[in-house]
């Protein structure tokens, strides 16, 4: 009996171990996919003067390499994290793969300037889909605190430091072989991916669409991002307060007002508008989009500076953000869930808001001739540990009184805070930046005294959004008292009812 009583212990602490094992290696997985799309943001960037060489864009068109994977990337994020709820996240991340990998390879193989943009809509449609249920998987994989912190980690890392691995990978390519390969390199990793995704990703058991598909409320939402993003990315062009941005985005708003009332009066919404009552998920998509804003100046502004100004080439370029990328690799990998711990969510989440006003202030003191040690050097760092010690507590809080029902929708709403607010942020810092430039120039200064300016300007201004996101944190965000909230019994029969096609009054 003894023995059988051992044999059928180790047999159970063997399973428990592999279990262990295929957690954490599916946890590589979800974030291999995640680089490869974080990668992509800025990848294409580097290579935009060889594509618009080789296929004769415009100025103008040429933006729609980057606006059109943009557009479908932020207009589909809402939509495939709640159809991963709905059909099972393993799902909808390895169709997302699938989508992103070979759109990939046609916009490698592209010959004319039509077929980039149309590949590059579709790779944005594929990112959208893989990204938007990838923290969901990871919230319900590691249900416990600890081992959610150091996921938590991994997945942050990857993507707020990807970006500037991407400005090196994309200057090496370019400069070494063609643009066509941004796209090539992509390819394996997605096939990668998505053969250890298939072998070791746990699917959830998905709400079902038993009580029906809410296909006009998924088109509203849909077109409404999709207008929404079309109008903020295009602001820079066509002007902010433009008669064609305003538009735009009126009509954006109007669809949206009308998913927002279908959703409130039918019984199985696509996006139950109990998420919206959510304090910590929309309190921190909040403080994570003034972040986002004062980020995104450093890092696209803080590149043209360090090209235009400064005179660094791609390559040099992304090495000068390293310093960067390995702060928040550091603060990532146990740095910012020791804070945590220590001083909980809200204070660390504070601290580092603080770094990175100090890094913009730094990077607003950095004048034509100036040098990357210290002042450079010191910023990015400052910068790289604000953002480490942030990340980590804003993705705690924020799915912390998500339902595991939702958590799909709620990945999605983060993925949508950072891209909307990115969008904006990037459109008015770089309209700012714009037209203090030209004042200065008009006023009598050098070009580069007056892109330096402006580029000062857009630093202070991306430093004041900071500020706002420190003083919603204090004033809207908690701690946590669970990495996520259970679902009650009401509302697990609830869910059974909706699932077996039964009507109910309304499941908002």
């Amino acid at each position: 009996m003894t023995a059988v009583t051992n044999l059928f212990r180790t047999t159970i602490a063997g399973a428990s171990a592999q279990s262990e094992r295929r957690r954490w290696i599916a946890l590589g997985v979800l974030c291999l996919g995640q680089l490869m799309m974080v990668l992509d943001s800025t990848i294409v960037n580097v290579a935009l003067p060889s594509i618009q060489h080789e296929l004769h864009f415009t100025q103008s068109s040429l933006t729609w390499v980057i606006d059109g994977y943009l557009i479908t990337f932020g207009g589909l994020l809402l939509l495939a994290g709640r159809l991963g709820d709905l059909v099972g996240r393993k799902r909808v991340f390895l169709t997302g793969l699938v989508l992103f990998t070979g759109a990939s390879v046609l916009c490698g193989i592209a010959t004319t300037q039509g077929m980039l943009i149309a590949f590059r809509l579709l790779q944005g449609a594929g990112g959208a889909v893989a990204s938007s249920v990838i923290l969901a998987i990871i919230v319900t994989e590691f249900p416990k605190r600890a081992e959610q912190a150091k996921a938590m980690g991994l997945y942050a890392f990857v993507s707020a430091g990807g970006g500037s691995i991407g400005l090196l990978a994309g200057g090496a390519l370019t400069q070494s072989l063609d643009w066509h390969w941004i796209f090539f390199v992509n390819v394996p990793i997605g096939v990668l991916a998505f053969v250890l995704g298939s072998a070791l990703i746990e699917e959830n058991e998905g709400i079902g669409l038993s009580g029906g598909v809410d296909v006009l409320g998924s088109i509203l939402i849909t077109a409404a991002t999709m207008l929404g993003a079309f109008a903020i990315v295009k602001s820079s062009e066509y002007g902010i307060g433009s008669a064609r941005t305003l538009g735009v985005a009126g009509a954006a708003l109007a669809l949206l007002a009308g998913f927002l009332t279908l959703e409130s009066r039918i019984a199985n919404p696509i996006m139950p508008l109990r998420i919206l009552r959510l304090r910590m998920l929309m309190g921190s998509s909040l403080v994570r989009g003034m972040l986002i804003t004062g980020m995104f100046s450093a890092f696209f502004l803080g590149s043209l500076y360090l090209e235009r100004v400064l005179g660094y080439n791609a390559i040099n370029t992304g090495l000068a953000f390293m310093p960067l990328t390995l702060s928040i690799a550091a603060m990532s990998m146990g740095g910012s869930s020791r804070l945590v711990n220590r001083f909980g969510p809200v204070t660390t989440l504070a601290g580092g808001l603080v770094a990175i006003i100090g890094g913009l202030a730094l990077l607003a003191t950095e004048g034509v001739g100036a040098s990357y040690f210290p002042g450079l050097f010191v910023a990015f760092t400052l910068m790289g540990l604000g953002a480490g010690a942030s990340f980590l507590p804003l993705l705690t809080i924020g799915m912390s009184d998500a339902p595991r029902r939702d958590a799909g929708l709620a990945s999605g709403i983060v993925n949508v805070s950072v891209q909307l607010f990115g969008a904006i942020g990037l459109a008015t810092l770089g309209t700012i930046a714009t037209d203090h430039t030209k004042a200065l120039a008009r006023q009598g200064e050098g070009t580069l005294a007056a892109l330096t300016g402006g580029y000062h300007l857009s630093y202070v201004v991306a430093a004041v959004f900071v500020a706002v996101g420190i003083l919603a944190a204090l004033l809207v965000l908690r701690t946590p008292s669970s990495p996520m909230v259970q679902e009650t019994d009401e509302e697990l029969q609830r869910i059974e009812t909706i699932q077996a096609g039964e009507p109910v009054a309304q499941a908002a």
